[in-house]
Formats: structure tokens, sequence, C-alpha cells
């Protein structure tokens, strides 16, 4: 049965979709079989992983439209043990579908919940916002992750995130539970970065995660050229964290 991951913060640019890219090609280096589910109309994880949702035919939008069509839309990656349910730009569409629909927030739980058996891993890369399509993840999911950027706007988005996550808990999904906050793009030499680390720390002392994903120039460089950083660069930083992260991750077991 898969652990269902989401991995969001409502807050851009906080190495959110990173963190769903190279954790999942971790995850998969060590054979857990993984399914990674690009649920932001951006589809940033899709292009990371040098595909294209719209040269499949089918897709996480066309998907939700049409049942049938849930097998033809997961996509084979060049990694070993590493699937893909990939996006297009037509899935933030979804939002404005799914308003008056019933049960609207469990639309991919629906879809995706017969997937459970057939993976160890299923992760979320949700949208940067707190919509329908990261409510919809949040119902669906059993444990969340939090990437955290070390900047000094950081912690107040944070706030509105776990709120809208006990609302989810309380109301709509019990079985959700924080997994962890993951710090994204320290710099050791900035001391902002030092600062924001403490007061995480000290605001979720059981919550953060012991790996730190650091400012690297690597990291940054792989999306472009459409590869995890393991492929892109695996002696590099970057990739040290992300594997350590990923057996963090297999460790760290969800207290209910």
């Amino acid at each position: 049965m898969a652990r269902i991951i989401a991995i969001a913060n409502q807050k851009g640019g906080v190495g959110k979709t990173t963190t769903s890219v190279n954790l999942s090609a971790s995850l998969a280096l060590m054979e857990k079989k993984v399914l990674l589910v690009d649920c932001d109309p951006q589809a940033n994880s899709t292009s990371a992983l040098g595909m294209d949702g719209k040269n499949a035919g089918y897709d996480l939008y066309t998907s939700l439209v049409d049942n049938e069509n849930l097998s033809s839309s997961i996509l084979k990656t060049d990694i070993d043990y590493l699937d893909l349910l990939p996006a297009t730009t037509d899935l933030a569409a979804l939002e404005l579908e799914l308003v008056d629909k019933e049960n609207r927030e469990y639309f991919f739980k629906e879809l995706l919940s017969p997937l459970a058996d057939e993976y160890d891993y299923i992760i979320l890369d949700c949208p940067p916002s707190l919509g329908l399509i990261t409510l919809n993840s949040l119902c669906f999911a059993e444990e969340l992750v939090i990437p955290l950027q070390c900047e000094f706007f950081a912690l107040e988005g944070i706030v509105k995130l776990l709120q809208t996550y006990e609302t989810v808990k309380k109301k709509l999904n019990p079985d959700i539970n924080v997994l962890g906050v993951i710090l994204t793009m320290y710099d050791s030499r900035n001391k902002l970065a030092k600062q924001v680390k403490a007061e995480t720390e000290r605001c979720f002392p059981k919550l953060v995660f012991k790996t730190i994903i650091p400012r690297n120039v690597r990291l940054s460089e792989a999306p472009s050229f459409g590869k995890t950083i393991l492929h892109y660069d695996i002696k590099s930083k970057g990739a040290e964290a992300y594997l350590a992260l990923a057996k963090e991750v297999e460790a760290r077991k969800i207290v209910k």
C-alpha cells in the first residue's frame, strides 16, 4: 500500500517542485516504486523530467474528465521505478469546473486511490495556491511535506497552510498528518537564513527534517536539461541532500 505524500506550500518559489521531483527520483534509486503526480497547471514537474504532457495525449486533467484513460496517462520515465502522471496548462480549468460539483474535494481521491496498491509512494506536487486542486491533494494524501525557503516571509506563508491543513484534517480527511518541514535554499553564509532556520526549529521542534537542502547552482540548472539532480550531477551538494532526505522520509513514521 502506497504512502501518499502531498508536497505543498501556497507560496511560490520555495523549492516545492524541486523537492517533489528529486525526492521521487531519490526514492526510486532506493528501488521504491514511485508515482509522481503533477498537480500544478504550470506542469513544472513534467518538464523537469524531460516530459511533455501534451505529447502524451492524456494527462491528469483528461483522466479526471474520463476515468478510463488513467492508465494511458501514466508515463514511464527514464528512471527505473519512477512513473509520472503529467500535467498540462489545461489543468487550470479544473478549479472552475469543480466549483459546483458535489464532493468536489474528493475527485483526486476517487481517481487515484486504485493506484495505491501498485506503488510504494505516490508523491503529489501541489500548485502554489490553496485552491481546489491543493484541497483535493490534501484530501487524498495521508502525509504532508512542507518545503520552506530560508527567507524572511517564509514563516508567514506556512501559518496559512497549516490553518488549511487543520481544517482539512478536522472536516475532510482525518487521516492526514504533517510528516515534516524541509528547509530549502539554505545558505550557511547568510545570517538571515540561519535566523529562519532557528525560528522554524523553535516553532516546529519535532517536524523539521534534519536534512537541509542547500542553495546549489547545479540544483537550479538540472530542470532546464529535463533531468533530476541525481542524473545531472550526482556528486553535487544538492544530490547528496535529496538522497539524505529520501532516507529520512523512508525512516520517519507518522505518529497518529
